[in-house]
């Protein structure tokens, strides 16, 4: 039996929007249109994509979509997302959630009485590897948790070269490496591992030109008894990224960077691994839209709830606070 096509809107197709495009296309799944208000932008995407660009959401939403996709700078996600709620729309909006809690509780009323499917697009959660881990931990493969360490790290003018010109120059609309890229390591660890409870944050401006943000950033935090290390920069040459789990019996180990996942329980013994081809850049979006699109169609939660995205955001938020006064802080519920 075919799948249904779903009419999508995207509300700005900027990177990341314009990438939310091209990917729920390329699930042969969905018809788009979408709002931009840089004229010359709208007019490149239309063309790029032979889709429909508008100026304004009144004017898209008269085309009667029933998904959308919220990629416009973090400051403004909420506000839009209630709008596009209100009118019954099904919702994935980027991460992160927002850059304040302001107007969330309005936002899950609606979600709620309208009985939608809201999700954050936090992609590592569409990952293969990640998940075949996930599994493993929640199975006690390897006993219980007891310590988490990621280091990641990348050249980031290479991969986002305008990253002067947009949302990232300033906190307040998502910048900085807290809020860009720390906060999809946070919210795979509390996939892991349940959500963080408390944190301490050094955190600094140290190599990127034209900007006054934190490009590097070291963080301790608890998730409840398990205890954590996130270590992260946006100057490094190698793109890497390393999250290794300790449990009492075994220690498990996803190297995204090297296309593997790896464990080891027992001292002086092999390394046994699982390994995929390498992904294509675009290749955990189009999952990700898929899955989501499923969701909608069963009812069923995303890969990341709206309260995931919620208790993720609270993270980053006592995140940008200890980087401020070197204290830590307690997130709560």
């Amino acid at each position: 039996m075919p799948q249904p096509i779903h009419k999508l809107l995207v509300v700005g197709v900027g990177s990341i929007g314009e990438r939310h495009l091209r990917c729920f296309l390329t699930t042969g799944r969905a018809e788009a249109v979408f709002v931009e208000v840089n004229a010359t932008l709208r007019e490149t995407i239309s063309e790029r994509y032979s889709v429909r660009g508008f100026t304004s959401l009144d004017e898209a939403l008269a085309t009667q979509p029933t998904v959308a996709v919220v990629a416009v700078p973090a400051h403004l996600h909420i506000a839009i997302a209630t709008q596009l709620a209100e009118r019954g729309l099904h919702l994935l909006i980027e991460k992160p959630l927002s850059t304040t809690t302001a107007g969330i509780d309005r936002l899950q009323q609606i979600v709620r009485e309208r009985g939608l499917v809201v999700g954050v697009a936090y992609v590592y959660r569409s990952h293969p590897l990640l998940n075949s881990m996930r599994t493993a931990l929640q199975d006690g493969r390897f006993g219980r948790p007891v310590e988490l360490i990621t280091v990641s790290g990348q050249h980031f003018p290479t991969y986002r070269p305008a990253y002067r010109e947009i949302y990232y120059t300033n906190r307040a609309t998502g910048g900085g490496a807290i809020q860009d890229a720390l906060t999809h390591v946070i919210n795979a660890g509390e996939w892991l591992l349940g959500p963080v409870d408390r944190l301490v944050v050094d955190a600094a401006h140290q190599v990127l030109e034209g900007v006054a943000v934190e490009d590097t950033v070291h963080l301790l935090a608890r998730h409840g008894d398990v205890m954590a290390s996130y270590s992260l920069n946006q100057h490094q040459a190698p793109n890497e990224f390393t999250l290794t789990v300790v449990c009492e019996r075994g220690t498990i180990r996803w190297e995204s960077h090297l296309n593997r996942l790896c464990w080891l329980t027992a001292p002086g013994a092999d390394w046994q691994e699982e390994r995929i081809v390498p992904l294509e850049r675009d290749t955990l979006f189009v999952r990700q839209a898929d899955q989501f699109l499923t969701a909608v169609e069963e009812g069923s939660s995303p890969a990341c709830s709206l309260d995931d995205g919620r208790q993720t955001l609270r993270v980053n938020l006592a995140a940008l606070a200890s980087a401020d006064d070197g204290g830590w802080q307690t997130i709560s519920s």
